[in-house]
């Protein structure tokens, strides 16, 4: 958990001797981070409700305070695998083109249009759906790490965590997860099932592009599962 919230928050938490089990844990431990940042994005949301901001102002304020809470990463991972899917040549000029510090056009509109549907979204949805779409979100970095997905890299975060996930923690993590979106209606459901077949897709499509995933792939599937929950419940 120390380890989870290293990676995917600002919180100052120190972890020495990350391996392979330490990183497994760490990703099976990412949807309970998600539920904590929900919580977060909760809390300003009713902030800003109190205040009186208006809902679209406030919808793309929270996007940019939960940025900063997880240093923009996997943000940054979303535009690079737009830039990636969207070069031309071979897989190794891809991973290039993502490893470069700037974004391209693919990626600036990516995130363009996803960050404006995720702040239109987010002052409409009840506080129940917050929380899931971030878990969500998160346990979307189940489906990228199951076992038989390779890295496309040889180092990197991706080359860490690639492989680790047993398919039945993923299954019983998804399974929980549609289960508590039920009493929120069955959009809610619905929303979890599009969710992890899109961050499925991704995954197959990324693995078939790249040779694998990376670290961005992972940031790119948690965009796209919270996006899903939050236009969809």
């Amino acid at each position: 958990m120390k380890l989870a919230l290293s990676w995917l928050t600002v919180l100052p938490v120190r972890v020495d001797g990350v391996d392979d089990r330490a990183a497994r844990r760490a990703i099976s431990w990412a949807p309970v981070v998600g539920l904590l940042l929900g919580a977060f994005a909760v809390g300003v949301l009713r902030l800003f409700a109190t205040a009186e901001v208006p809902a679209l102002v406030a919808g793309f304020l929270v996007v940019g305070v939960v940025g900063l809470a997880t240093r923009g990463m996997h943000l940054d991972g979303l535009a690079d695998v737009a830039d990636g899917l969207g070069c031309y040549g071979p897989p190794e000029r891809a991973l290039r083109v993502m490893k470069d510090g700037g974004a391209g056009p693919f990626g600036v509109v990516t995130l363009i249009v996803v960050l404006g549907a995720q702040a239109a979204a987010l002052p409409h949805a009840g506080w129940g759906t917050v929380l899931l779409a971030f878990a969500v979100s998160r346990a979307a970095f189940g489906i990228c790490c199951l076992r038989g997905v390779p890295a496309a890299r040889p180092e990197g975060l991706g080359a860490l965590v690639a492989g680790t996930q047993h398919p039945m923690v993923v299954i019983g993590t998804w399974v929980v997860l549609a289960a508590a979106a039920v009493p929120l209606g069955w959009r809610a459901v619905v929303a979890v099932v599009v969710a992890a077949a899109l961050v499925w897709l991704l995954v197959r499509h990324t693995g078939k592009r790249f040779g694998g995933i990376t670290g961005d792939v992972l940031g790119a599937a948690a965009e796209l599962a919270l996006l899903a929950v939050l236009v969809i419940a």
